[in-house]
């Protein structure tokens, strides 16, 4: 009994430090989204947050919350920044900050490079190593026909379709994503998670030992609390 309590205890502790970690970043990348419009219908970018938030089981009285703060004077501090930077290994590293104190973190993230043998670049600098792209994830089900779900969304700027056993997964230029959301939308499509991700254009494999050294580094990125997305160039 004692065993069983200790294993309920710290798989409880696991979770409460995930949602420590991801609901502060989920609540901001709500905050910022609204910034350009409280009704998620009107609003790609909120309805994407938002479902995003409910993929991770973020309470609704939470998502509420970060929507309102979109209308106080503290919002208009945030600003979305890109970092980019060289990791080990020849990995490359793309990360979306949402902050209120730049200077904070443009410090931050050059200290996690520097101190985790990485090397920060100028931005626009992998500008090139990686395509913007508007991605939606959806349970794979015999529902959906996916035949003609793909031919539907070639107006809509589909631009791949991947399917493995459970999921859906539809890529499209990033200035698509309203179109492709809407359309989703329109056809009574349940979307689990979607997202503007930046995809590389080639990509480099490394041994477990040397992604031992690049996770480090990653998980010292991923843990900053302005950080909202990190990409790299692994396969």
């Amino acid at each position: 009994m004692g065993r069983a309590f200790e294993y309920r205890k710290a798989a409880k502790e696991k979770r409460w430090d995930k949602m420590s970690k991801v609901f502060p970043r989920l609540s901001k990348a709500i905050t910022v989204a609204a910034k350009d419009g409280i009704d998620p219908d009107m609003n790609p970018k909120l309805r994407s947050a938002i479902q995003n938030a409910k993929s991770e089981n973020m309470p609704k009285d939470n998502i509420e919350a970060a929507i309102k703060r979109a209308s106080g004077k503290d919002s208009s501090l945030i600003t979305e920044i890109s970092y980019e930077g060289k990791g080990p290994h020849g990995s490359l590293i793309f990360i979306d900050t949402a902050t209120d104190n730049n200077t904070r973190t443009v410090a931050n993230i050059r200290n996690y490079f520097n101190k985790n043998g990485g090397q920060p670049l100028d931005n626009g600098s992998l500008e090139f190593m990686f395509g913007r792209k508007a991605v939606f994830e959806l349970i794979k089900s015999d529902d959906i026909d996916v035949e003609e779900l793909e031919l539907e969304l070639i107006d809509a700027g589909l631009e791949e379709l991947k399917i493995d056993d459970e999921k859906i997964v539809i890529y499209g230029d990033f200035a698509s994503f309203g179109e492709l959301s809407h359309s989703l939308s329109d056809r009574g499509i349940d979307v689990v998670k979607s997202s503007l991700q930046r995809i590389p254009n080639s990509t480099v494999t490394l041994s477990e030992e040397q992604m031992q050294d690049v996770d480090k580094l990653i998980d010292k990125i991923e843990d900053d609390e302005d950080v909202l997305a990190v990409y790299t160039n692994i396969e």
